[in-house]
């Protein structure tokens, strides 16, 4: 069965529903017709929700993501910097991606570290929702820094610079976008095949060469259990690997807050940190294992640490922020109203993430639907982190908000989000590397 009769689409999409819901492997045809269909309205919203709850308990083949995959990415426009060249010499292109977590502002050191050899970063990115940060939303708190660059101007910037953080156009994998709406809203969203293509299809879509995914587990990530992360890890490297990227995947801790800064300004400020030598040794470590694998991929086997030491990378950032209309000297955004969070007890200090992420995004940080702004300063830092021990009475953290009617439901979260134990309390740092997967 083709399903290419237009006008019996309807029809058409009832039998592919009941295949993926009899547990039926689609072919090829069918797969495509499907996702085209609905992209050009032939297969209404009610049938796709319903083909995706299929696939919420039936999941898919390997080989049927693989070939979703590829048919999300038809839907729309194709980047290619094959040809891309910095100071004469053509570069390759490398790219990550992570799953989500709290206080992960790898992005931001790590694209213009990469750029400082003769690679090309091409980093697509989004906003954040519900209690993970966005990464354009932690950029946006940078004065005159604009997320939104046409094609144009994408390679000129990696052509001149080497790296660039964007917004996604509106032409790449269409169908994942007005699919993954309609996730969003039938409880849709936690099922491997359908993550793992819908991320997939956007960076297979971008044109990069090479791409290491961070795929985070813990209570303040998608995935929970290392596990699942492990499949999901494994699912997405085998899709990039079919469609000739070169793709591995690292799956890294996420139960406790990555560095000390969970706020767009606030991380901005700690990234700066790193940019100059110094900050969180877990957000460093796990930047410098992302772009030791990145850089692998493409051949060089540097250690980038000296990178960050010797202001390279800081140059690099500060190239990165100017080309698209930032002021990277300019004074970060600071909250008007900030609140101490203390020890209740003496002893071994421990932070969930999914609590700290919370009390952030209650704080102004985050927005609880698409399109709403954000408060750039908003967010928390975090005095003390998770395995130090503490006295009773001691500052661990602090609150900032801009609007003072945020502050006690942030703090009930974070108060919520620590606990205070003995030796056997600390799970550990955020970002440890847990596994690998490679395609290549």
């Amino acid at each position: 069965m083709t399903g290419r009769d237009d006008h019996g689409g309807g029809r058409s999409a009832v039998r592919l529903i009941e295949a993926k819901r009899d547990g039926r492997e689609l072919d090829d045809d069918e797969v495509d017709w499907l996702l085209d269909a609905y992209t050009r309205g032939l297969v209404p919203d009610e049938q796709m929700s319903a083909f995706a709850m299929a696939v919420f308990f039936r999941g898919m083949t390997d080989r049927e993501t693989a070939r979703w995959t590829s048919a999300m990415v038809a839907s729309g426009g194709r980047m290619d910097f094959s040809g891309l060249a910095r100071a004469g010499r053509r570069v390759p292109t490398v790219d990550k991606h992570s799953t989500g977590g709290v206080g992960d502002a790898v992005t931001l050191v790590l694209t213009p570290l990469l750029a400082t050899w003769d690679v090309a970063v091409p980093q697509l990115s989004g906003r954040g929702l519900g209690h993970t940060g966005g990464t354009l939303d932690k950029l946006e708190a940078i004065a005159g820094w604009r997320a939104d660059l046409d094609a144009d101007e994408m390679r000129a910037a990696l052509e001149r610079v080497g790296a660039v953080i964007c917004a996604a156009g509106a032409d790449l994998a269409p169908a994942d976008r007005a699919l993954y709406a309609l996730r969003d809203v039938t409880g849709t969203v936690p099922s491997i095949p359908l993550i793992a293509s819908s991320i997939m299809s956007k960076k297979i879509a971008e044109g990069t060469g090479s791409l290491v995914l961070d795929v985070k587990c813990g209570s303040g990530a998608f995935m929970v259990d290392r596990a699942g992360a492990a499949e999901l890890a494994r699912v997405m490297v085998e899709i990039g690997t079919a469609a000739d990227v070169r793709t591995s995947a690292l799956v890294t801790a996420m139960h406790t807050p990555l560095g000390r800064a969970v706020g767009n300004a606030l991380e901005v400020a700690e990234c700066l940190e790193i940019l100059a030598g110094g900050g969180p040794r877990d957000m460093v470590d796990l930047t410098c294992a992302l772009a030791a694998e990145a850089l692998e991929s493409v051949g060089i086997g540097d250690d980038p640490r000296e990178r960050l030491d010797d202001g390279r990378a800081m140059d690099s950032y500060r190239a990165m922020i100017a080309a698209q209309g930032g002021a990277a000297d300019a004074p970060l955004p600071t909250a008007r109203e900030t609140e101490v969070v203390r020890a209740p007890a003496a002893g071994v200090l421990r932070w969930d993430a999914l609590g700290v992420g919370r009390a952030s995004w209650l704080s102004g940080a985050g927005r609880t639907r698409p399109g709403e702004s954000v408060d750039p300063a908003a967010g928390v830092r975090l005095e003390r982190v998770e395995g130090e021990h503490v006295r009773g009475g001691e500052p661990v953290a602090t609150v900032h908000a801009g609007d003072p009617a945020r502050l006690p439901a942030a703090l009930d979260e974070l108060s919520g989000a620590l606990a205070i134990g003995g030796p056997e309390t600390a799970r550990g740092p955020a970002g440890v590397v847990l596994e690998r997967h490679r395609g290549w």
